[in-house]
């Protein structure tokens, strides 16, 4: 069957796009789970909200031509997570109700984040191991910890670019172990196979965590959004600070991109907005360049808000990132 890609889009898949056969180039998986949000919850209908909103994107991407014919494919999600969260839920919310201080219901909680993370690794595993992009979707950011432990065990020295508001380097934040205040700190301390971590459009962080990033040297790298704003107010262009930042990161690098380092007027809806952050055209030109000089193995999109505008921003940046990893490295 033709598929015409300025036809009105079909639902069934991202995007309204056919899979192809032997599979999508991209191959992505939703996390509903938001067991961890310490703020405002919601999270876990955003990956419902992006694919229903992908409908409206059009498909040839001026960066990236006509990269929609390399397939992005949603997985059948898988409906453990949205049972492991209700059993979650009451659990979290009487850990954060306590500030912390409730480590029996926080234990739970630990135990079914695990369960997460041992399903994310397993699907993302098969999905490098049988040559495709591993993508996720979700959920709060603790979601994509196993996914980005699947693509540092096959490109051992792979580096993460993390686009975020937050450090996100505290140490088993409110009690739990996998926090989504927490995954980069968990990806340094026990994913060895990642080389390093550059941070950009960080503004909310704790003096713990500055000091962290301080300690581990060249490993954690963090462009604080204040200096580069002042940089940029001083008439630097952002393509040079975007060089700068990307020359830290090894060949291979995977993207996590938490929708609150945008400006908080693009996704009002996360989980933890604050403002200031990175503008649609700031993020589009970091995912240029980086693809344009290095190999995007592996992406994720998390912390997105049920609302419809949040849904609509959150497909047009997961486009952009599937579009920046198939072009990264095109097929031989």
């Amino acid at each position: 069957m033709s598929f015409d890609p300025d036809a009105p889009a079909a639902g069934g898949n991202l995007y309204g796009l056919p899979v192809p056969e032997g599979g999508a180039r991209v191959q992505v998986q939703a996390v509903p789970w938001q067991a961890t949000t310490s703020y405002r919850r919601g999270t876990i209908d955003g990956p419902a909200a992006l694919a229903a909103a992908s409908l409206q994107v059009d498909l040839h991407d001026a960066e990236y031509g006509d990269a929609w014919r390399e397939g992005i494919e949603l997985l059948p999600e898988d409906p453990r997570f949205r049972e492991w969260d209700a059993e979650a839920e009451p659990h979290a919310l009487r850990v954060i109700a306590s500030l912390g201080h409730d480590p029996a219901a926080a234990a739970l909680v630990n135990q079914l984040s695990e369960r997460v993370n041992e399903a994310v690794h397993a699907r993302a595993r098969a999905i490098v191991g049988a040559g495709h992009i591993p993508a996720l979707i979700g959920g709060d950011h603790s979601t994509p910890f196993g996914a980005i432990r699947a693509v540092a065990e096959a490109f051992p020295g792979v580096g993460v670019l993390h686009v975020d508001a937050h450090a996100d380097l505290r140490v088993a934040y409110e009690g739990f172990a996998h926090s989504h205040a927490s995954i980069m700190y968990n990806v340094h301390r026990y994913i060895a196979d990642v080389s390093g971590i550059v941070q950009v459009g960080i503004r909310d962080v704790g003096a713990a965590e500055v000091a962290l990033i301080h300690d581990t040297g060249s490993r954690i790298s963090t462009w604080f959004d204040a200096d580069v704003a002042m940089r940029l107010a001083e008439g630097e262009p952002w393509a040079d600070i975007v060089d700068e930042l990307i020359a830290a990161l090894p060949d291979r690098v995977y993207v996590s991109f938490d929708v609150d380092g945008l400006d908080p007027a693009l996704c009002p809806g996360t989980g933890t907005p604050v403002p200031g952050g990175l503008s649609y055209r700031d993020a589009c030109v970091l995912l240029r360049r980086l693809s344009a000089a290095r190999q995007i193995v592996g992406f994720d999109l998390n912390e997105i808000g049920p609302g419809e505008w949040d849904g609509n921003v959150s497909a047009r940046m997961l486009y952009k990132l599937f579009g920046a990893a198939v072009c990264s490295h095109p097929r031989r």
